[in-house]
Formats: C-alpha cells, structure tokens, sequence
C-alpha cells in the first residue's frame, strides 16, 4: 500500500530530472530507425537505454551522500558509456546482418512487451523522500529491462561481435540488480 507523503524540495527536483529522463528514454527506444536486421534494432533501441541510465545516474549522483550508492552510480555510467562505445563501433558492420521477416515480427513484438512492462514499471516505482531508494526503485527494473532485452535478442541469429557486448550486459546488470536488491533491504525499503 503506498502512503501519500509531501515530497521536499530535493526529491521534487531529483523526481522531475528523473521523470525527464525516462521519457527522453521512452522516445528513443520507440522512436529508433529499425531496419531488417535483429543486430540493428537490438543496438538502435538500447543506447537510448544505456544513456537514460547514465543520466539518471548523474542525477542521484548531485544528492546522495551515500557511499554505496555513489559507487553503483558511478559503475553504471563506466560501464554502460563503454557499452555505447562498443555497439557504436560494431553498429554498420552488425547491421549487414539481415533477418528474416519471421524473426523480425518475433523479436520486436517480444521487444516491445519487455519495453512497456519496463516503462510502466518504472513510472509506478514507489517514490518517497529517500531518494537513494527512489534511485534503486527505479534502476531495478531499467536492469531487468536489460536483461530482458538481450535474452530476447539471443533467441536469433545476431550479428557474432554483438554477443561479448550482450554478455557483458547480462553480468553487469545481474551484478548492479543484486547490489542494489541487497542495498535496499539494508535501507530496510522494498524494491
């Protein structure tokens, strides 16, 4: 049951920034140029989602003190800056590799069941004054999206220079939902 609570000034602020940034990330996924090729599409639709991460990530990192929190933030925009980095350079070469009209019709309606699960997930993310677990409330299923995501593109036939960078996904956002799972019962908040 949620209880309705004044939000400070702060979390104002910091929930604003945060709602602005899930909706830039919401238009990119679903605005994205797709083309008839898996490795493309998985590529053109999650940068937006990495750099949405990235974001919100500076955005807790201007209020939180709190140390554990500060170094998820800070692991999420190392890690997913280089993952941008790493689909950018493979994305002509991965986008050669065509699908099937078949495969396409699976993938993105797949695609777009985990996106709206995840956007809806994270719009509905309990929100109170303790922003630090606003932060994780919200990340949890942006993580889980992820996963979702890159188990769904594994399915098909993908481009071979996408999978280390898809693997390397999976372990970080095992890792990162694990981390903050953990952070969260500490705070003695439900995720």
């Amino acid at each position: 049951m949620h209880h309705q609570c004044e939000f400070s000034h702060v979390t104002k602020k910091y929930l604003t920034r945060f709602y602005e940034i899930l909706d830039e990330m919401v238009c990119g996924m679903t605005d994205a140029k797709l083309e008839d090729s898996i490795s493309h599409n998985f590529i053109v639709q999650m940068v937006p989602h990495h750099k949405a991460a990235i974001d919100m990530s500076y955005n807790i990192l201007q209020y939180t003190t709190f140390v554990p929190l500060q170094n998820i933030a800070s692991t999420i925009i190392t890690e997913q800056m280089h993952s941008i980095e790493n689909m950018m350079c493979a994305l002509d070469r991965c986008s050669a590799l065509c699908s099937s009209e078949q495969d396409l019709c699976l993938y993105q309606r797949r695609f777009d069941q985990i996106a709206e699960t995840m956007f809806c997930e994270m719009r509905t993310a309990c929100a109170t004054n303790d922003i630090n677990a606003n932060f994780m409330r919200e990340m949890i299923p942006h993580h889980r999206g992820a996963l979702r995501m890159c188990e769904n593109a594994l399915r098909f036939s993908i481009c071979p220079e996408l999978d280390p960078i898809i693997q390397a996904i999976l372990v970080s956002q095992r890792a990162g939902i694990r981390e903050m799972e953990r952070l969260l019962r500490c705070l003695g908040a439900c995720a």
